[in-house]
C-alpha cells in the first residue's frame, strides 16, 4: 500500500512536536477501528503521567468522600465502613490493573470501548461505550447543579437564581475543554493537585480533633466502643450488623467510580506503554490512601448516631452543611472552618464536572473510532480536540436547567440514580475484556515476559473482582426486597440500568450479527506498529532534549519527593 505521506503529530511536554510516519497504512483510506492515524481525526498525545493520574484522582474524589460519607456513617457505624471503602478499595485495583494491561499493550485511541470490541465482542463494545456515554452526559450536569447549590450556602436562591450559576460553570468548563489536551492536563493538574491538598489538610485536621488537639478532649476510640462500630440496619442483632456493612458496600463503590476513565485518556498520553501503568498503581494508592484514612479518623471523631448527621441522611443538598467533617468540626468547636470547607468543596464539584465533560467527549469520540457512533465525532480540530463530539456532549449539559425548578428536580435525580449503575457495568465489562484477552494471548503464546506490564493478580484476580461487581450491583438495593419497605421508584431506578445494558448487547447482536472473538483468533499486532513507532519517536525526543540541556534539580526533586503524592 502506497503510503499518503501523512503524518501523526505528537506534542511533547516540553514543547516540541515530533512526527512518526506510519508506514504500512494510508490514514486517508484505511481506518483501522480504535486506532486513528489520520491528522483530521487523531488526538494529540499531549498528557503526562500526572496529568492523568491527576484527572483520575479529580474524577474519582469528591462529593462522595467529602458529603457521602455522612449517610453511611449514620446507617452503618465507623468499622462497617472502614471495612468497606478497603474491600471495594482493592476491588478498585484489581480493575485498574487489569485495564492497565490492555492498554500498555495497545493504547487506542477508543479506550476500553476499543479494547471491549477488539478483544472480547463487538457488542459489549458497543453496549459498554453508549451506557458510559450515557452515564458521563448525566453526571457532568449534575455536578453543575451542585456547584449551583454549594454557592447557596452563601447566596440564597431567592437572591440569585441557581441557573445563573450553572451558565457560568457550563461556559467556564466549556472553553476548558476547547483550548486543547496540554491546557486542560495542566489546569485540570493543579485543580486536582489543590483537591489533594484539601483531603490531607482534612485527614490532618481529623487526625488532631481525634487525639485532642482542637478542643482538650481525645476522643480515640470512644466512639468505637460507645455506640459501637457497627451499626445494626433494617434487623438487630449480628444479621442487622452485617445487612449495615452491607449497605455501605454500595456506597463505597460509588465513591470510588471514575478511577477507571484513566482508561479513556490512553489515545491522549505521552509514552502509554510507561505512563498509564504508572499512573494506574498510583492512582490506586492515592486514593485508597486519601479513603480509608480519612474515614478511618472520622469514625474517631463523630459517633454515628451524632444528631449532627441528620442532616446528611435526610437532605441532598451538595454543602457543607451536609458533610460528617463539619459536623466533628462543629463539634470541636472550630469557627469558619465551615466556610472553607464549603468553598474547597465548590471546587471539587467544578473540577469533577470539568473532568466529565472531558470523558464525555472523549467517550463519544471513541465510539465513532471504533465504528459505534457517526463518523463525523471523531473528527478533530487542529488541536487534537474532537468539536463535535464535544458540542454534543456539551449540549447534554443543559440539563443541569432542570433543576432550577423544584418540579423537575426529582425526576432528574431519579435519572441520575438510573445511570449510576452503569458505572458498575463499566468496571464489569473492562474484567470480562481482561479474562479474554488474557485467555487469548495464552492461546497464542504471547508469555508474559513480552507484555509491557502484567496485571499483578493476573486472571485470577478479574475472575475474583467480577464476582464481586456482579454481587454488589444485584444487591445494589437490597432493602426494598425487605417486607415494608418496597418502593417502586428505587426499584427501577436502581436496577433498570441492567437490562438496558444487556438489551444494548443483545440489539447489535441481532442488527450486526457479530460474535465473540475466539482466543486463537484475537487480533494483537494490528496498528501496533504504528504505537511502537510513536514510542521510539518520543523516547528519541526526550534523549534529545535532555542531551541539549541539563536536568534541573526541580524535576529530580519533583520525581523523588513529590510525585507520588502529586
Amino acid at each position: 500500500m502506497e503510503n499518503s505521506g501523512i503524518v501523526h503529530r505528537i506534542s511533547s511536554s516540553d514543547k516540541m512536536t515530533y512526527e512518526v510516519k506510519p508506514a504500512d497504512y494510508d490514514p486517508e483510506t484505511v481506518h483501522i477501528r480504535g486506532l486513528e492515524t489520520s491528522a483530521e481525526t487523531s488526538l494529540h498525545r499531549g498528557l503526562k503521567a500526572r496529568h492523568i493520574t491527576m484527572i483520575a484522582i479529580g474524577g474519582a474524589i469528591g462529593t462522595g468522600l467529602i458529603i457521602g460519607t455522612g449517610r453511611a456513617l449514620a446507617q452503618a457505624g465507623p468499622g462497617s465502613i472502614f471495612i468497606s471503602y478497603s474491600v471495594v478499595g482493592f476491588v478498585v485495583f484489581l480493575v485498574m490493573a487489569a485495564l492497565g494491561e490492555m492498554a500498555a499493550w495497545l493504547p487506542m485511541s477508543a479506550g476500553f470501548t476499543g479494547y471491549a470490541s477488539r478483544f472480547c465482542d463487538p457488542s459489549l463494545g458497543f453496549a459498554l461505550g453508549w451506557t458510559y456515554w450515557i452515564k458521563y452526559i448525566i453526571v457532568t450536569p449534575n455536578q453543575l447543579t451542585a456547584a449551583a447549590l454549594v454557592i447557596q450556602y452563601w447566596v440564597p436562591r431567592e437572591r440569585v437564581n441557581p441557573g445563573v450559576w450553572v451558565a457560568i460553570f457550563l461556559v467556564i468548563i466549556i472553553c476548558i475543554n476547547y483550548f486543547g489536551i496540554r491546557f486542560f492536563g495542566e489546569f485540570e493538574f493543579w485543580l486536582s493537585s489543590f483537591k489533594v491538598i484539601v483531603i490531607c489538610g482534612v485527614i490532618l485536621l481529623s487526625l488532631i480533633i481525634a487525639t485532642g488537639g482542637a478542643d482538650g478532649d481525645p476522643r480515640g476510640f470512644r466512639y468505637w466502643r460507645d455506640p459501637g462500630a457497627f451499626k445494626p440496619f433494617i434487623n438487630e442483632g449480628p444479621s442487622g450488623k452485617f445487612l449495615g456493612f452491607w449497605s455501605t458496600m454500595v456506597t463505597a463503590t460509588f465513591a470510588y467510580l471514575g478511577t477507571e476513565l484513566v482508561g479513556v485518556t490512553v489515545g491522549e498520553a505521552q509514552n502509554p506503554r510507561k505512563t498509564v501503568p504508572r499512573a494506574i498503581k498510583l492512582t490506586f494508592y492515592r486514593i485508597v490512601f486519601f479513603y480509608c484514612v480519612s474515614i478511618f479518623f472520622l469514625g474517631m471523631c463523630v459517633p454515628y448516631n451524632d444528631p449532627g448527621l441528620a442532616f446528611a441522611t435526610t437532605n441532598s443538598i451538595s454543602n457543607a452543611n451536609a458533610s460528617p467533617f463539619v459536623v466533628a468540626i462543629k463539634n470541636a468547636r472550630i469557627r469558619t472552618l465551615d466556610h472553607v470547607l464549603n468553598a474547597c468543596i465548590l471546587v471539587f464539584v467544578f473540577s469533577a464536572s470539568n473532568s466529565d465533560l472531558y470523558i464525555a467527549s472523549r467517550t463519544l469520540y471513541g465510539l465513532a473510532s471504533d465504528g459505534s457512533a457517526p463518523k463525523i465525532f471523531r473528527k478533530t480540530d487542529n488541536k487534537g480536540v474532537p468539536l463535535y463530539a464535544l458540542g454534543v456532549s456539551a449540549c447534554f449539559s443543559l440539563l443541569a436547567f432542570m433543576n432550577v425548578s423544584d418540579d423537575s428536580r426529582k425526576i432528574f435525580t431519579y435519572f441520575v440514580d438510573m445511570v449510576t449503575i452503569f458505572g458498575l457495568m463499566t468496571w464489569i465489562s473492562i474484567l470480562v475484556t481482561h479474562i479474554w484477552f488474557v485467555r487469548a494471548r495464552r492461546a497464542q503464546g504471547l508469555a508474559n515476559s513480552a507484555m509491557p506490564y502484567v496485571a499483578p493478580l493476573g486472571i485470577y484476580g478479574s475472575y475474583g473482582a467480577l464476582a464481586m461487581c456482579i454481587l454488589i450491583s444485584l444487591t445494589k438495593s437490597f432493602q426494598v426486597f425487605v417486607k415494608g419497605r418496597w418502593d417502586t421508584a428505587t426499584f427501577i431506578t436502581s436496577y433498570l440500568g441492567i437490562p438496558v445494558y444487556l438489551l444494548l448487547i443483545s440489539g447489535h447482536k441481532v442488527w450486526t450479527r457479530s460474535r465473540g472473538v475466539r482466543p486463537h483468533e484475537c487480533d494483537f499486532y494490528t496498528g501496533k506498529d504504528i504505537i511502537d513507532r510513536e514510542e521510539e519517536a518520543f523516547l528519541a525526543s526526550k534523549a534529545a532534549a535532555k542531551a541539549q540541556k541539563n536536568p534541573s534539580g526541580s524535576s529530580a526533586f519533583y520525581k523523588k519527593y513529590v510525585s507520588w503524592l502529586l
